[in-house]
């Protein structure tokens, strides 16, 4: 089966930057497309950013400019790099990936911004 594991999650100050990593396992296919989503206390899981197998990527226009999505380690690997965090970047942040036509979830990694 198709696991997703996210790491990278923790406490920053408004203005620092974190990076998360995403590990897939369990397939010889690469994805198709890998993603970021964020779900914060009370609010609706949103999509943060998307990049292709062909390297080509989506940001939601609350992240584009601040945050870096993309792929290593012969694409099993998807990172978001994120920079000038804001308060209202505080949520739990879920990777997401499509292999063959199925769609895989991560369990999650927590981010808070407060000072």
């Amino acid at each position: 089966q198709v696991q997703l594991v996210e790491s990278g999650g923790g406490l920053v100050q408004p203005g620092g930057s974190l990076r998360l990593s995403c590990a897939v396992s369990g397939t010889i296919f690469s994805p198709a497309v890998m993603g970021w989503y964020r779900q914060a206390p009370r609010k609706q899981r949103e999509l943060v950013a998307t990049i292709t197998s062909d390297g080509i990527t989506n940001y939601s226009d609350s992240v584009k400019g601040r945050f870096t999505i993309s792929e290593a380690n012969a694409k099993n690997t998807v990172s978001l790099q994120m920079n000038s965090l804001k308060s209202e970047d505080t949520a739990v942040y879920y990777c997401n990936a499509l292999v063959r036509r199925l769609t895989y979830w991560g369990q999650g990694t927590q981010v808070t911004v407060s000072s």
